[in-house]
């Protein structure tokens, strides 16, 4: 009895339990190749850009280190997520394309979570390039949650306003994938 309990013991210890961000992370990589339909559930009061406009999601390229999430709105190819593992945390940068690939002014904004997150939840405060990018950006934090076979949801708060933006993309229905983004070579 001795001997099967520290068996027992030995092979539990060397279990290695995911964390919150290696489950997130494989959540999304299930996603890969894949593209869905999204829905705008909230936007800021005057900010109409997305209202009405067919908004699409690919979960086009993966790696081990990295994921690249196109995001149409309409017919504009201009946006793309890059989610980057950075050791135990994971960096949203948003890359914004002019219809010739070349970078739009307001490009590489994002942040990096500042804990191990959830399995279905990230969050990402601004960081200080995004700052320097778009000043009144400084007090965002983005979430992103992926809720496998059901929603993924990008959202944005900033901070001290009441500007609150949310799209949930039904993951139940994948779709045909869109043509590349603007700039994109495969």
């Amino acid at each position: 009895m001795r001997i099967l309990l520290s068996v027992l013991a030995l092979s539990m210890s060397a279990t290695v339990m995911a964390s919150p961000l290696d489950e997130y992370w494989q959540n999304l990589q299930s996603l890969c190749g894949q593209a869905f339909a999204g829905e705008l559930i909230t936007h800021p009061e005057g900010e109409d850009d997305f209202v009405g406009q067919t908004l699409v999601m690919h979960v086009r390229d993966c790696t081990d280190a990295r994921i690249r999430i196109p995001f149409m709105v309409g017919d504009n190819r201009s946006r793309t997520w890059v989610l980057t593992r950075t050791g135990d945390r994971l960096e949203l940068k948003h890359d914004h394309r002019y219809p010739d690939g070349s970078e739009e002014t307001s490009t590489m904004y994002g942040g990096t979570t500042t804990n191990a997150g959830r399995s279905h939840e990230q969050y990402f405060p601004a960081d200080e390039q995004t700052r320097e990018v778009i000043e009144a950006a400084f007090s965002n934090v983005w979430v992103m949650r992926v809720h496998p076979g059901e929603t993924f949801t990008y959202g944005l708060w900033r901070l001290g306003t009441p500007r609150v933006f949310q799209i949930d993309f039904d993951l139940t229905r994948p779709i045909d994938p869109p043509p590349a983004p603007w700039g994109w070579v495969d």
